[in-house]
């Protein structure tokens, strides 16, 4: 495991390679790779990197893009910025408090948005709701 980035605040948790390769150098997982793309519970999905609420269970829904996505953030927890990489203009999703790389938002979402936040599923850590 590698250390977070500095400057990340106390609430910083150690990156695996494969979320500092994701959030740190903007890389993105596999498509169908994460468990997240299954989750159904009621819950609350978090930034990996510093504990930052982003999203809500409620706006998640099954995209068909392989990768867990939602029609809205909570907010004021997400930035955009424009990704002109891999030829491609994208907007390009990260958590405003740590400035870590999530994925990209789409304009193709369902209602009420019509947004779809596609995230990387190692970018977000998943707490059920208490029952």
């Amino acid at each position: 495991m590698e250390q977070d980035k500095p400057g990340c605040g106390a609430g910083c948790a150690v990156l695996t390679p494969e979320q500092v390769r994701v959030m740190r150098e903007h890389g993105t997982e596999r498509p169908g790779s994460s468990p997240l793309n299954d989750e159904k519970r009621a819950g609350l999905y978090r930034c990996a990197a510093c504990g930052t609420p982003l999203f809500r269970s409620e706006t998640k829904y099954e995209s068909g893009s392989g990768w867990p996505s939602y029609f809205d953030a909570l907010p004021g927890a997400v930035e955009t910025t424009v990704d002109t990489s891999h030829g491609m203009v994208r907007v390009e999703v990260h958590c405003a408090s740590c400035k870590g790389h999530l994925g990209h938002v789409f304009p193709d979402g369902p209602r009420p948005t019509g947004q779809r936040y596609c995230m990387n599923g190692v970018a977000l850590d998943f707490v059920p709701d208490t029952q």
